[in-house]
């Protein structure tokens, strides 16, 4: 049964971020040949509707607003639901981003609906779409599907393949007024203590260290290691908590939850709480100087050694491997 499905797209500095052409797409499975509407929320960020129809919509609504320049639940929340009370969906569609995570259960409060969050996959069930998601820090999955009313939903990054890119496609992009009021938060200054470079919850590849890189300094040769992969560099919460970096690059269950291509794990032990962020990356490697560490219980690759020896070396190989292509 065919469904009229709003996908939310989320932009940063300028530029619409890959989970929106990833929930595209899954909006286009939950919608099953019907409607998909693009939305887009912010101040001045109508010329990133197009990009949107090329990855699948149908038309994008765009809700610009100079209260609306900086992210605030209030004021996205009245956004979206000025678009939601338009079009009248049958299903919205977030990325299980920072942005997704505080705004989706909001909109699933007013609506006095349900929501399925941090969805890995998505598949059709004798007509149903069924959501799969991990529970019980990735130990195990679900599966969840909405047999009546609205479907809200947010998916996690790099998890669904966004569809291919199509610049012929047309669509109508038009602008929905609405009053933002009431905004209680107030943001006067937005500080990024996040790393230049590649967004660490999109990146196809990280390298991440652990309490085992000893200093800050010992961040440098995985920097190294991440330019050359074109990827981002991340840590486990021994060693923020260690001041070794910022706990921005934190990745696990109170930190981010990575899905990348190839995870290198350096000076990680492998602790269940660091596993809850990035025990479903696809390629997993371990570099760790004791053969016991628990990391090589869940890796596909595992080095025993001294990561400061190791990791330059990968490095140079991998940079040699670059000169040759």
């Amino acid at each position: 049964m065919s469904k009229k499905v709003l996908v939310l797209g989320e932009a940063r500095d300028g530029a619409l971020r890959n989970v929106s052409f990833e929930a595209m797409a899954a909006g286009k499975k939950v919608a099953q040949g019907g409607e998909v509407a693009g939305v887009l929320i912010g101040e001045s960020i109508s010329g990133l509707a197009e990009q949107l129809i090329h990855y699948g919509a149908d038309r994008v609504a765009v809700v610009e607003h100079e209260k609306l320049a900086q992210y605030t639940s209030d004021g996205y929340s009245q956004a979206l639901l000025a678009v939601v009370d338009r079009e009248n969906p049958d299903a919205i569609i977030f990325g299980h981003t920072a942005l997704g995570k505080d705004l989706s259960p909001k909109i699933a409060s007013r609506l006095q609906v349900g929501l399925i969050s941090d969805a890995t996959a998505l598949e059709e069930e004798d007509g149903e779409v069924i959501f799969t998601r991990p529970i019980y820090s990735g130990k195990a999955f679900e599966k969840k599907k909405v047999s009546e009313g609205l479907l809200l939903a947010s998916v996690r990054p790099n998890n669904i393949v966004p569809l291919e890119k199509d610049e012929s496609r047309r669509g109508d992009v038009y602008s929905v007024n609405t009053d933002i009021k009431d905004i209680r938060t107030i943001i006067q200054e937005v500080v990024r203590k996040t790393a230049e470079g590649v967004d660490l919850s999109e990146a196809k590849v990280i390298v991440a260290g652990g309490r085992g890189v000893k200093s800050a300094d010992g961040f440098k040769p995985l920097q190294e290691l991440a330019a050359a992969l074109g990827g981002a560099v991340g840590a486990s919460r021994g060693a923020c908590d260690a001041d070794y970096c910022d706990y921005s690059l934190q990745i696990g269950q109170t930190g981010k939850v990575v899905t990348p291509d190839l995870y290198i794990a350096c000076g990680i032990s492998g602790a269940i709480q660091h596993l809850a962020g990035m025990s479903n990356s696809k390629i997993i490697v371990a570099i760790n100087k004791d053969p016991e560490a628990s990391i090589f219980g869940v890796a596909d690759y595992g080095i025993v050694g001294d990561l400061f020896e190791v990791v330059p070396m990968l490095t140079e190989e991998f940079e040699k491997l670059k000169a040759t292509i």
